[in-house]
């Protein structure tokens, strides 16, 4: 299909915006007299759905290829962005088939496969290929969670680089620490589990009492359980990770803190959550660029969902040959072009060569240019805000967004503003009736000084006496 973006990213000329090839595909559907029905559901072992249709070309010739990337893409997407683990295909046995052979033991998803179904959702990815009237129904259920603010109550957000920890009374920051650590290849999880117990105890010192605990990290947190998370990355031994890392925080809170309200999600989550606090509105898309892409939301309701939203994983770029990540194989991934990782693969693409430096220093060394006005900086953020404004208008086809905050390392000092003025050119000339709705904004002091932890810490609610 030949795409042409009336934006091109400076320094990533081959970048095929998902949402584009996706509209060049339904011109082709509408224009096929041979179209068909095929619906999609993601489905959980709790009865967790969440549903998907659309019309597919004629399965034939040239077609059949075009049908698969389409549809396998958008699999992906539900997937990382909603989470489940069973893939009902309604309209297309073939199609259901060839998605099996591809999310299994020895298919190209094999990372998915085995962690979005196993580690996750208690079951490896299975495709099952059902009748029209067999499709189960959506069924994605949100709950409020959070804005709890009465009481003694610990914050606290585990990054890839430091972990942050606050004390909060009735809403009040009295007390915030930032500590460097670097979890990330530790392969002794008492390295993070002392780490978390140290910054708890350094909050509930300036506390009377602990009424609740509530926290953050990037990764999938699931009743309290760690299902995937960065932060473990370098324990492989997997009873390791089954019998110490999974139950940690609820090991924790048992142990130092028993009988004391205690929950933790997904870092994106708090994000959005703190957004919608910070901001008093909702239908607000939390993006925290930092070690990798965390996502959260927060419904038209003002609700957390039941959704996973790791976009990190989720495909925004759909050139043959894209960049890869290194952890899951695939091309075309957020991860690769919103977070360090996408800073330190575009800087030898601007002029600079870091050699081996570590991700997180090049980031550092890539903001000091900015603020000296190296054009070659600039050439980076403009390119990471252009690939933003179409991945905004792609994800815009699976959230409801009014307000679209943007935070983390990669947005700090001038490069963020930059970022945010070139997603907006792209939504005002491709999409504008999405420049029109969403509001893509950076955090206010206030939230950058204690939002995060004021959301993390309103987590749990306190049972009344």
């Amino acid at each position: 299909m030949n795409i042409e973006p009336k934006v091109t990213p400076v320094l990533d000329e081959g970048f095929v915006p998902a949402v584009l090839w996706n509209a060049a595909y339904r011109e082709q559907v509408a224009a096929d007299a041979g179209a068909t029905e095929l619906k999609i559901a993601v489905g959980r072992l709790d009865g967790t759905v969440f549903r998907k249709d659309v019309q597919i070309l004629s399965h034939e010739g040239e077609n059949v290829a075009l049908n698969l990337k389409y549809v396998e893409r958008l699999v992906k997407f539900m997937l990382w962005a909603q989470g489940g683990c069973t893939v009902y295909i309604a309209g297309n046995d073939d199609l259901a088939k060839a998605l099996g052979d591809i999310y299994s033991e020895t298919g190209a998803r094999k990372f998915d496969w085995d962690i979005v179904g196993k580690g996750m959702f208690g079951q490896f990815i299975e495709v099952k290929a059902v009748s029209l009237d067999e499709i189960p129904e959506q069924n994605s259920p949100a709950a409020p969670l959070g804005r709890n603010l009465d009481g003694n109550r610990i914050g606290f957000d585990l990054g890839g680089s430091d972990r942050k920890c606050a004390a909060v009374v009735n809403g009040e920051v009295v007390f915030s620490t930032e500590i460097p650590w670097d979890p990330y290849f530790q392969e002794d999880p008492s390295y993070q589990r002392e780490g978390i117990i140290d910054s708890l105890k350094k909050a509930a010192e300036h506390l009377p009492s602990v009424d609740a605990i509530g926290g953050s990290s990037a990764g999938v947190y699931i009743n309290n359980e760690v299902r995937i998370a960065s932060l473990f990355r370098g324990i492989k031994d997997k009873k390791v990770f089954e019998e110490v890392v999974v139950p940690m925080f609820k090991d924790i809170a048992g142990a130092e803190y028993p009988g004391v309200p205690f929950e933790v999600i997904n870092d994106g989550e708090v994000t959005a959550l703190a957004g919608s606090i910070t901001m008093d509105t909702n239908s607000v898309l939390g993006v925290a660029m930092g070690t990798s892409e965390a996502v959260g939301y927060v419904d038209p309701q003002g609700n957390v969902t039941t959704q996973i939203n790791e976009l990190a994983f989720a495909p925004v770029d759909y050139r043959d040959g894209g960049p890869v990540d290194e952890w899951s194989g695939d091309e075309g991934c957020g991860v690769q072009f919103f977070c360090q990782q996408g800073v330190a693969r575009l800087a030898p693409k601007a002029g600079f060569d870091f050699g081996d430096m570590p991700f997180p220093e090049q980031l550092v060394e890539v903001q000091k240019a900015m603020a000296e006005g190296d054009e070659r900086a600039r050439k980076i953020y403009e390119t990471i805000g252009t690939c933003f404004g179409y991945a905004i208008a792609h994800y815009a086809e699976f959230y409801h967004i009014g307000t679209l905050i943007i935070m983390g390392r990669v947005t700090s000092g001038e490069g963020g503003q930059v970022m945010i003025d070139g997603a907006k050119k792209v939504l005002e000339l491709e999409f504008p009736e999405l420049a029109e709705q969403i509001n893509i904004t950076q955090p206010d002091e206030k939230m950058k000084r204690h939002g995060q932890a004021v959301a993390a810490a309103s987590l749990p609610s306190i049972p009344k006496a």
